[in-house]
């Protein structure tokens, strides 16, 4: 447990907190703007199809999923898949996260790169990220020096893989908001209105990296400490 409470968990606590606030600013801008009914009228599912097959993408389904801010694009079974009040809903929120789903599975379409990196480094991140801690900590109380170096390579992988995520996300929302306002979904009005919806979804990737890099930064640390 020394590992988890020791002093230095005080490098995390500033990531924590924009962790804490990303979330609260994701949740309070999307319930915002979920309440306004975008001009076109038409929901989520209905603009997710359209865009897709704008872009020639009449293979790639639009699933309902359950959940709140469940919605992704699923590359393996090229789907994308919308919660309830995104698929069905009307607002300008619903439009915002519908299209950016789009966003990521026009990136598939077209081979963007760091989309491909993102989806490489998954099984490798996904493993780093449950196998880290355990094996620092275990390298940690027992001082075997390479154990805490396969935790902290594992880590490393996590954070490769959230810092990949941002291009991606960012590409993702700047396709959504172009292709709403030129498709005439959003009025001029309702553009600045996504894209808040957007950049709050953003600023979690961005605490998720912030997180991962003081963490990382406490576990070279605590190992230093040890190896004296």
């Amino acid at each position: 447990m020394a590992v988890f409470y020791d002093p230095t968990f005080i490098l995390v606590l500033p990531a924590l907190f924009l962790a804490m606030y990303a979330q609260f600013k994701v949740n309070s801008t999307f319930s915002r703007y979920l309440q306004e009914r975008a001009y076109a009228g038409l929901t989520g599912a209905q603009v997710a199809r359209q865009l897709l097959n704008a872009n020639g993408l009449h293979n790639v389904n639009v699933e309902r999923v359950a959940g709140q801010l469940t919605d992704h694009y699923d590359p393996r079974s090229e789907t994308v898949r919308l919660s309830p009040r995104v698929y069905d809903g009307t607002s300008v929120a619903a439009l915002g996260v519908a299209a950016h789903e789009v966003g990521h599975a026009v990136q598939h379409a077209r081979g963007y790169v760091p989309l491909g990196l993102r989806t490489s480094l998954f099984p490798l991140a996904a493993v780093g990220s449950q196998m880290a801690f355990p094996l620092f900590m275990l390298g940690f109380l027992f001082s075997v020096d390479v154990l805490m170096l396969v935790g902290i390579w594992f880590f490393i992988a996590a954070l490769g893989f959230q810092l990949i995520t941002l291009p991606v996300e960012f590409n993702a929302s700047r396709r959504a908001l172009a292709a709403l306002e030129s498709g005439g979904y959003l009025t001029q009005a309702e553009v600045p209105k996504a894209k808040a919806v957007l950049n709050a979804a953003a600023l979690t990737y961005v605490a998720a990296v912030a997180v991962a890099a003081s963490q990382l930064i406490r576990l070279l640390f605590l190992r230093s400490q040890r190896r004296r």
